[in-house]
């Protein structure tokens, strides 16, 4: 595997510190580490860059589908509809390089999210009993997956399960919206009055995949935990919805799917990011829509395998044999 230097120079000796409340107290002098629901401070590591090395994006401009930046075809976007607003894409060549976008969309505060070490892309709704958050990048992992922070109490929150696992709001859970990956074009085609988020005002290499090969590395980034069961590879795309997992390359061998209330459909078109590159030069993953009986979109996350199986180490694995 070959990663742009940006990346792997995150693995020195200082970015595999392990955690500890007194390690980061002068860091995080407001999060309370005597809350937490972390169980084992092992599990907790630094990614590399200190708080907000990664730069969250905040009320984000967007233009119009005719008047968007210059995308392949092939490139990824998470797409956010919500009904009676304009549907909305947030290219992955952008949160690749700042992981979370706080946005609202009506009157719904959104934080868009991608965790590239698990492939992890979700959109959770930022309101709590306890008001409104807006999300930054710790700079830390856990099972190799992003640890947010939320600027009002400094609490850390586990990005694949939208949870609070260190301070203040311990516990506290984000509603999930339903959102998915899928191609620039795709997106373009069904939605030609659609909006895209506008490039943003930062000196960095968007388009560029500083995660060269990742995905077809045999081992996760900074994971400790055990591989998943049934030998399916560590990094191999699966579809999780809930506490269930359907392996991508099943979906893609059916094409459509229906399954436990579930309906699956799939069709070629769209680009790993985790592969060239250049983001929209990927190899094939095709495009996912995952929706209930009634035909409306549920959330779901297109994972990888180790990190469905460390947050949901019960899970059912949907293997169809």
């Amino acid at each position: 595997m070959r990663l742009i230097p940006t990346i792997a120079a995150f693995c020195t000796a200082a970015s595999m510190s392990v955690a500890s409340p007194e390690f980061w107290a002068f860091e995080w002098p407001n999060t309370d580490f005597e809350n937490t629901s972390v169980e084992n401070w092992v599990e907790i590591m630094s990614g590399g860059p200190p708080k907000d090395g990664i730069p969250a994006l905040d009320n984000p401009e967007f233009v119009t589908v005719a008047d968007g930046p210059d995308l392949l075809p092939r490139e990824p976007v998470i797409t956010l509809e919500i009904a009676g607003e304009t549907p909305r894409a947030y290219p992955i060549r952008y949160l690749t390089w700042h992981e979370i976008v706080n946005d609202v969309v009506g009157d719904i505060p959104v934080a868009v999210t991608f965790c590239p070490l698990c492939n992890s892309g979700i959109t959770f709704d930022r309101r709590i009993e306890q008001g409104t958050l807006s999300f930054g990048v710790s700079g830390k992992l856990r099972n190799s997956d992003m640890v947010m922070f939320d600027r009002e109490t400094e609490s850390w929150w586990q990005q694949a399960i939208g949870e609070a696992i260190v301070g203040d709001l311990t516990g506290a859970e984000l509603d999930t919206l339903p959102s998915w990956m899928e191609s620039w074009s795709s997106f373009a085609e069904r939605n030609p009055d659609g909006l895209v988020m506008a490039q943003p005002a930062f000196r960095r290499q968007y388009g560029a995949n500083p995660y060269v090969r990742y995905d077809s590395s045999n081992r996760p980034f900074l994971y400790s935990g055990e591989m998943p069961p049934h030998d399916i590879p560590a990094l191999a795309r699966v579809v999780r919805v809930g506490d269930a997992a359907w392996p991508l390359t099943r979906l893609s061998e059916a094409g459509e799917l229906t399954e436990a209330g579930v309906t699956f459909t799939w069709h070629e078109g769209q680009a790993s990011a985790l592969d060239a590159a250049r983001i929209g030069a990927g190899k094939e993953v095709g495009n996912v829509r995952v929706r209930d009986a009634a035909g409306n979109d549920l959330a779901h996350d297109v994972m990888f395998a180790f990190a469905f199986h460390a947050f949901w180490p019960d899970g059912a694995w949907m293997l169809g044999q």
